[in-house]
């Protein structure tokens, strides 16, 4: 029926346009390529054409104009809709210049209406395609997401004076999070549930004063760009695409963006679900409400990190840089089919001159126009040298502080790539090494194991920041390194954790999820250590939304919906609109001790810099003969001294001497924070998995 539905739209508003579409002279169609060239050849000569003039959908002097850039496209045509469900639209012909951008100005303003392109190539039907540059979107909700542009004014809201949170990176403690997820669960409290609005709705049990009461000074949005939030139907095959692993047939977490200047209008939605079959994002509220979201978060001194994907774009949509100009915006084979080294059916051509464009003005629009601090880019590795050089040499002139790292994978990995061009980079090697890679066969330290080839040295390079001095180092300046244990990728830690100690199997149902939640004792024990060791690190430290109170992601056991997995831990959940993901607040009081433990490692990070800021030389390492896996080590920072000492070891008790003096102990065993627990002198023994922080009385 979805298909039926879609298929008529597409093919109705197909015939509307090739019936009142006006004849493009001769001299306005684009030069076609020679045929016999290869694919990058082709390529190549496209890069020829470039403009500077501002494209997309923008009111001026008594017009608005639209601009787009095609240089392969025969005919272009802006269509006008009234409302966002006609099929019927008010057609203009659009002339091509000599850099392939086809534009038009339409007199008068058209503030609040819709509009698509009509792109025509040689020996094609005419395609509805979205503007790459709207600044509003609404879609219709199914897998091929037929979208409208929406006409807005822009420069037109009140920030009350508001500015960027001009961080110091080396003292970024980021949350990453899901908009959605932080809210819905009904444990939250909040009225919008799962809308930007209710991420900041004030004295709630969830949201923004959760995050204020745990103390982290940056969030990190998991993408909110308009995304494609529907898969193709499940167990059916669709252009050539049998889809046998989503039953649920979502794209929750967002990682298949639709447009890269267009706040997601889902989040502006107080709705329980997606309404397939419908129309969303019609009034634009998303982009006053995601202004609103980061404004508040900045009332709170804490910034705002946006994780972006510019490596490929939505797969199963239809009207979008695929059909506007495959040849020239996307990497092809020699056969004309897309490269799909990010694994989402396409890769982004980002060398190629006009797309870098649109992806620098993207980056700068979002921090002028939203404010925002700092960028996440997914798969970094997949956008070329230049564009990477590019985006941060040109937002720096706008804020120096701006924050840019990366996931340094993606057709290759190279961390130190992008620590010698000014970025940082998510640190595998601690995450692998301190947790562990698999929690079966591949635990890390914490568990007294070494994964792969870590040892005793490595375990004190990562302390410093995984330099590029030390053996195997990745990065120029500590706070290039961003220090993670848990993401929203694969097992969160407390389920890593959970699996690792055998509480329960891969494949095992748990149906009650309130009890299994519940750490054991040893479980408490390895995770602190995971956090002690993390907070105590150089370099930017970064948790994923609920590793604070050992989340676990538990597929729900009664749901409809065809999925084996049902009752199970989940490693993957991109495709759960549903308490898979949704941060539950009760558990956070189940497990209130680990809170507690983050919440004061945050504290003491924040009022330390010693633990942000110290230089190499400033870590001196003390030798533990027999125990390779206890490290401790002096830390001295201006008028700052610290003694740090951990014992990842399960089976030994460490004896650990202490320099000369009266130590005040800020981290046992039970608690962390800034606040002595006590004071010691000489020597301290440290249980299995588990370590102290002291600073000098």
């Amino acid at each position: 029926m979805k298909t039926f539905i879609l298929n008529s739209i597409i093919i109705l508003v197909s015939l509307t346009v090739i019936g009142a579409a006006l004849f493009i002279s001769d001299k306005s169609k684009s030069t076609p390529i020679e045929s016999h060239l290869s694919i990058q050849e082709k390529q190549k000569l496209l890069d020829k054409y470039y403009s500077d003039k501002k494209l997309g959908a923008f009111y001026q002097d008594g017009n608005t104009y639209f601009r787009l850039f095609t240089p392969n496209a025969e005919k272009v045509s802006l269509i006008l809709f009234d409302k966002v469900e006609d099929e019927n639209g008010k057609i203009f012909e659009m002339t091509r210049d000599e850099n392939a951008v086809w534009e038009i100005a339409v007199e008068g303003e058209y503030f609040g209406k819709y509009y698509n392109f009509i792109v025509e190539h040689k020996n094609q039907p005419p395609v509805l395609c979205l503007d790459p540059y709207a600044k509003a979107v609404a879609s219709y909700n199914t897998y091929y997401t037929p979208r409208k542009g929406i006409i807005v004014k822009e420069n037109n809201y009140n920030w009350e004076d508001d500015q960027w949170i001009r961080n110091d990176w080396r003292d970024l403690i980021i949350y990453e999070m899901h908009i959605r997820d932080m809210t819905e669960h009904p444990s939250s409290g909040v009225n919008e549930r799962g809308t930007y609005k209710g991420l900041v709705e004030k004295g709630k049990t969830g949201g923004l004063s959760y995050i204020k009461k745990l103390g982290v000074n940056a969030v990190e949005l998991l993408p909110s760009q308009e995304f494609a939030n529907i898969e193709i139907p499940f167990n059916k095959e669709l252009r050539g695409k049998l889809n046998t692993w989503n039953p649920y047939e979502r794209n929750h977490w967002g990682y298949m963006t639709a447009a890269f200047f267009a706040p997601e209008s889902y989040y502006s939605e107080n709705t329980r679900n997606l309404k397939w079959d419908s129309w969303s994002g019609t009034d634009a509220k998303a982009v006053t409400d995601f202004k609103d979201m980061v404004k508040a978060f900045h009332k709170e001194g804490i910034a705002v990190i946006m994780d972006v994907v510019y490596n490929h774009l939505s797969e199963y949509e239809f009207g979008n840089l695929k059909e506007i100009d495959k040849e020239y915006y996307f990497r092809l084979n020699e056969q004309g089919n897309f490269i799909a080294e990010s694994g989402c059916g396409n890769d982004l051509r980002t060398e190629a001159p006009m797309l870098r464009r649109l992806i620098v003005e993207s980056i700068l629009y979002w921090m002028k126009e939203y404010h925002i601090d700092g960028f996440r880019f997914d798969l970094g590795k997949l956008i070329d040298w230049e564009t990477i050089e590019t985006i941060i040499y040109e937002a720096k002139k706008i804020n120096p502080d701006v924050v840019f790292v990366c996931e340094p994978w993606g057709g290759g990995y190279d961390p130190a790539g992008f620590s010698l061009r000014g970025w940082g980079a998510w640190n595998d090697q601690i995450r692998n090494g301190i947790k562990g890679e698999n929690p079966f066969n591949g635990l890390g330290w914490i568990f007294g194991q070494w994964y792969g080839n870590n040892n005793s040295q490595r375990i004190k390079s990562y302390v410093n920041g995984t330099l590029i001095s030390d053996t195997l180092g990745l990065f120029q300046k500590p706070h290039h390194s961003v220090n993670y244990l848990e993401s929203h990728d694969g097992y969160t830690l407390g389920d890593f954790i959970r699996i690792a100690t055998k509480q329960v199997k891969q494949d095992e149902v748990i149906k009650d999820v309130d009890s299994f939640v519940k750490l054991t004792p040893l479980q408490l024990k390895l995770n602190k250590l995971g956090a002690l060791f993390l907070f105590t690190s150089r370099g930017i430290t970064m948790i994923h939304s609920g590793q604070e109170y050992a989340r676990s992601k538990v597929i729900p056991y009664n749901i409809n919906v065809p999925d084996p997995h049902k009752g199970m831990i989940d490693h993957n959940s991109y495709e759960k609109d549903n308490e898979t993901n949704y941060i539950n607040y009760n558990h956070s009081e189940i497990n209130k001790e680990l809170f507690d433990y983050y919440k004061g490692l945050i504290e003491l990070r924040k009022k330390y810099p010693a633990f942000r800021r110290a230089n190499y030389e400033d870590v001196i390492f003390h030798d533990i003969k027999g125990n390779p896996f206890a490290i401790s080590y002096e830390l001295r920072y201006k008028d700052e001294h610290f003694f740090v000492a951990m014992n990842a070891n399960p089976q030994i008790t460490q004896q650990i001497n202490l320099p000369k003096g009266e130590w005040e102990i800020l981290v046992d065993p039970s608690k962390a924070g800034t606040k002595p627990i006590r004071v010691v002198k000489n020597k301290i023994e440290i249980e299995p998995t588990s370590g102290f922080v002291l600073k000098m009385k």
